[in-house]
């Protein structure tokens, strides 16, 4: 895998599609660096939250965006995330973080500070990199070599969700999803979008496996065709 060319591959998506559980194996199959990006904005909600500013405050959130030190490991088999050097992988997962990742995301302050990151990482990935998110092919890296956007049905994504949160009702959780959805898809700055040139893979009725073998085929045909 060393010799094979690096290839950067954007995959995004709206919750629940299988984006990290599929990335997180794509890149360790292929020899890939990975970045969730969803977990960049939950560190940087998590400090908010930590320190006391209002979320809901799009000022105050512009005004503290580039305090934290945010640092993402890109081992696929064992991802991390530290803000200020402290490890955040658990306490970003949270409901009062998932709560407030959305309104700390729309501000144009904080996109601007995570997509440089994301991008920095990105170019100093010498063997290629997955990078998973809702922007990714459209905005952070719109000259990735392969864009693959992930789709389910809201039931799908819902009971996939609720499986994850163990007991959480799937109703509300679908609910949740379609708020996310739209507050994501109608935000002003990088909204959650298909790039024209991304393929679309519709997960509903595929299981895990099968998403991971036609994402590591596409991307497969993309490193032959270069």
């Amino acid at each position: 895998m060393e010799s094979a060319t690096p290839v950067i591959v954007a995959i995004d998506g709206p919750s629940g599609t299988g984006k990290s559980s599929t990335s997180k194996a794509v890149a360790a199959q292929l020899g890939l660096s990975y970045l969730d990006t969803g977990a960049q904005y939950r560190a940087i909600t998590w400090w908010m939250v930590n320190n006391g500013i209002d979320v809901d405050d799009p000022v105050s959130v512009a005004a503290a965006a580039g305090k934290p030190e945010i640092v993402s490991g890109t081992d696929p088999q064992g991802p991390t995330i530290t803000v200020d050097g402290v490890d955040v992988a658990g306490p970003i997962r949270t409901q009062e973080v998932t709560s407030k990742v959305s309104a700390v995301s729309a501000v144009p302050e904080v996109r601007a500070r995570i997509t440089e990151l994301q991008r920095s990482i990105a170019a100093s990935a010498e063997r290629g990199i997955v990078v998973e998110g809702r922007d990714i092919g459209t905005t952070v890296l719109p000259d990735a070599d392969l864009k693959i956007f992930l789709t389910a049905s809201a039931e799908a994504r819902a009971a996939r969700r609720s499986g994850e949160l163990k007991g959480a009702d799937v109703n509300s959780t679908r609910e949740a999803l379609i708020k996310r959805d739209a507050a994501d898809s109608s935000r002003k700055t990088s909204p959650l979008a298909k790039a024209d040139d991304a393929v679309e893979v519709d997960t509903t009725a595929l299981t895990l496996a099968q998403v991971i073998e036609c994402v590591v085929t596409l991307v497969e045909e993309k490193r032959a065709g270069k």
